[in-house]
């Protein structure tokens, strides 16, 4: 199990999200938003560690953490008939350079080029463990 961490106030964030959410339907992934402070903080994660962009965790060794564009080639790489896709990004000549540019390019543009939400998305695939498991809440499409 694998815990995604992203920017729910960001459209295009939520579009991704909402679309993984629909392939895995909760059997890899949870999600937790970036807003989300106290559930951040039991991993150590603060406001500033999320500037650099989104985060993958493995929840059964938590200090195996992917960030921005190697968390998203990850989850490709988890995801069913993925790890092909990625596997051929990585062996191209200068692709993971330039996929490292495009992603910072839009991480720090991303309200700009996409749009900010009015309100943040909870996933339907919260973080759950042993001591808590909160239901997503009702979000407005």
């Amino acid at each position: 199990m694998y815990c995604v961490i992203y920017d729910g106030n960001c459209n295009l964030c939520v579009t991704l999200v909402r679309g993984l959410e629909s392939v895995d339907q909760g059997a890899q992934f949870q999600y937790v938003p970036m807003q989300d402070s106290p559930t951040l903080a039991r991993y150590g994660i603060t406001p500033s560690d999320c500037e650099a962009g989104m985060i993958l965790i493995d929840r059964q060794a938590p200090d195996r953490r992917w960030q921005g564009s190697a968390a998203a080639e990850e989850i490709g790489r988890l995801l069913p008939l993925g790890s092909p896709f990625v596997q051929a990004y990585r062996a191209m000549p200068g692709a993971k350079q330039m996929g490292d540019q495009v992603y910072a390019f839009v991480r720090d543009r991303r309200y700009e080029l996409f749009g900010k939400r009015g309100d943040r998305y909870d996933s339907a695939y919260p973080l759950c463990d042993a001591q808590r498991c909160r239901p997503a809440a009702k979000n407005p499409l």
